[in-house]
């Protein structure tokens, strides 16, 4: 039998790829977040009446880093494969439902645009599903690691509504009434 690769080479090749990965994915998203202002500290979001289900602020710091770990060790995965049957596709998609997650903060706490957040998520939540679908034709493990990932983005999308239904004002303001101005000398 001859082999293209050893398993060494494999693994080689996955360890190299998760090396790049793991950190640019998980920059990206902090990147993101901080630069649309996300969190408490947003005086526009910190005006928002929370729904009863929202954690911790703390939590999302935390949630967040996790799955960006494990999306980017997910797409190395896929990555490594190659020659593998729909690595492209789910490349591809992989791709496409990070641009729209890197989208979300920006839309949602630097816009402050609740309604538009809610269908860039709406719209990641079904690229998620089929980024798993196909990731699951090449990497069965890559795609168990995006589970987490797509529950979690489910719960932000039912959050995102809940945020619309009780502040429809909020929607597109420039800043809340109850905002507070934080001046630092």
């Amino acid at each position: 039998m001859n082999r293209i690769a050893s398993p060494a080479q494999l693994r080689a090749s996955f360890l190299r790829w998760a090396l790049f990965l793991v950190p640019a994915i998980t920059l990206a998203g902090f990147l993101s977040g901080r630069a649309a202002g996300s969190g408490p500290g947003n005086p526009w979001f910190d005006g928002l009446v929370k729904p009863a289900i929202f954690p911790p602020p703390a939590t999302f710091g935390i949630v967040w880093t996790v799955l960006y770990i494990m999306m980017g060790l997910s797409l190395a995965l896929i990555c490594a494969a190659r020659g593998a049957r729909g690595r492209g596709l789910a490349i591809l998609l992989f791709i496409l439902q990070l641009a729209l997650n890197l989208a979300w903060s920006p839309v949602f706490f630097g816009a402050h645009q609740i309604t538009y957040g809610l269908v860039i998520i709406g719209l990641l939540d079904v690229m998620v599903l089929l980024t798993i679908f196909a990731v699951w034709r090449v990497r069965r493990a890559a795609a168990v690691l995006l589970l987490p990932y797509l529950a979690w983005v489910l719960f932000a999308t039912v959050l995102n509504y809940q945020f619309l239904i009780a502040n429809p004002d909020a929607d597109g303001a420039e800043g809340s009434h109850n905002a507070v101005q934080r001046i630092t000398l």
